[in-house]
């Protein structure tokens, strides 16, 4: 696949003066000399320090105790869904992988634009990402090029599975993910999963109190994963978490994350290879005290979005990402993305706004850049390169707007 060839670069004159405006507008929402303001810090406010005392006073602090069963049921309450804790969201994801039926050799379809851990996961499994691109509007896989492209690569075989024309492996499943928060149109791409007879898994990673029409993010697919680091919406430290509707799926889960122990008395038995994945209950104590205050930071994180959105409506070079009309986003990372004439002032801008004490990021390098995934097969990515050239993400922790 040829990359695109590099975009020539606006003269220094005009770099300076979009990166003024830029923080023109940064300074209209965040408050003047308050800074440096970082990228998406956590924010402890609540019960954290007491939930952390009584692991220490009890000396419940390991994978198992009381927090990791509250921990849980609370996620399960607030997301509608069964929810199985584990100790990140990569494992979160290599779980889904292994439920999905993912082997050695499959194939499984990745979105290009999204944060290595998602490749990293199906390699884990000794498969193979297969990249397809994404679209600008959710920053999600593209369902309508995807279908198009996988008319064209897939055939189907007499054992009832889809494999790559060329390859002739299976493709055993399609993740998505909800690239900073912003769910992709999973209706469709449920659809393109179901005709194809592959699993829909969610990478809900950045997507905790996102929600697609009335349901929150992980409850298309067959199963999804969220993350719990300590620069997501609340934080454990560390940690992740399964969540699907299924509760077979919920129980296997549990049972491949805790070493897939099995009870027998006073034996110590496992029927398969199991994993290691188990959360430690003081890192479940302060997901809960985390969790008790989730309504009130996904609050202020939208009245950030909106002062934001405000700020750059009258820019023309560029327009902060907004959630479609299905979606209700958590706003994870507040994400600016620059018209297609603009896109070679994005280091210039993002060093003058870092240098001011606005720590703004710009996407990942694209999965299929990376040297151990060039060889991967992949569609053409085109979406994905003006991606990587135009997106700038924002300060965007919730105590940008609690004070």
């Amino acid at each position: 696949m040829v990359e695109p060839a590099i975009r020539p670069q606006p003269h220094r004159q005009y770099q300076s003066r979009l990166a003024t405006e830029i923080l023109r507008r940064l300074d209209q929402v965040l408050p003047v000399g308050d800074g440096p303001y970082p990228l998406h810090e956590p924010l402890f406010a609540g019960n954290e320090k007491k939930y952390l005392a009584e692991c220490i006073d009890t000396g419940w602090v390991s994978s198992a105790g009381p927090f990791v069963e509250r921990f849980e049921a609370e996620l399960s309450s607030f997301t509608g869904l069964h929810a199985v804790a584990c100790v990140n969201g990569t494992a979160a994801l290599h779980t889904c992988l292994l439920l999905s039926g993912v082997s050695p050799d499959d194939e499984v379809l990745v979105p290009t634009v999204t944060f290595v851990a998602t490749a990293n996961a199906v390699s884990y499994c000794g498969a193979v990402p297969h990249f397809v691109d994404s679209e600008a509007d959710t920053l999600g896989v593209d369902p309508d090029r995807l279908a198009a492209y996988l008319d064209a690569t897939l055939e189907p075989r007499n054992d009832d599975v889809w494999r790559n024309k060329v390859s002739k492996r299976p493709v055993r499943a399609l993740i998505v993910t909800h690239i900073f928060g912003h769910p992709p149109k999973l209706d469709r791409l449920k659809a393109v999963a179901d005709q194809y007879g592959i699993a829909l898994i969610e990478d809900a990673a950045e997507a905790l109190g996102t929600f697609h029409e009335s349901a929150h993010a992980g409850s298309i697919g067959d199963c999804a994963a969220l993350s719990f680091n300590g620069n997501k919406t609340i934080t454990a430290g560390g940690g992740g978490a399964i969540i699907t509707r299924d509760p077979d799926v919920a129980r296997q889960a549990k049972h491949l994350t805790t070493t897939a122990r099995v009870a027998d008395g006073f034996d110590w038995t496992h029927d398969t290879v199991g994993y290691n994945y188990r959360l430690p209950n003081i890192n479940a104590a302060l997901a809960c005290a985390q969790l008790e205050q989730l309504p009130r930071f996904l609050a202020a994180k939208r009245r950030l979005a909106d002062d934001y959105i405000a700020a750059f409506d009258d820019l023309p070079e560029a327009a902060v990402i907004s959630e479609q009309a299905q979606a209700h986003s958590n706003y994870w990372l507040n994400t600016l993305l620059l018209k297609e004439k603009d896109r070679g002032t994005r280091d210039h801008i993002l060093t003058e706004t870092n240098s001011t004490g606005y720590h703004c990021r710009p996407l990942w390098t694209p999965m299929h850049r990376l040297p151990m995934y060039r060889d991967c097969p992949a569609m053409e990515l085109t979406t994905a390169q003006s991606l990587f050239e135009s997106v700038i993400s924002l300060p965007s922790g919730p105590a940008l707007r609690l004070g």
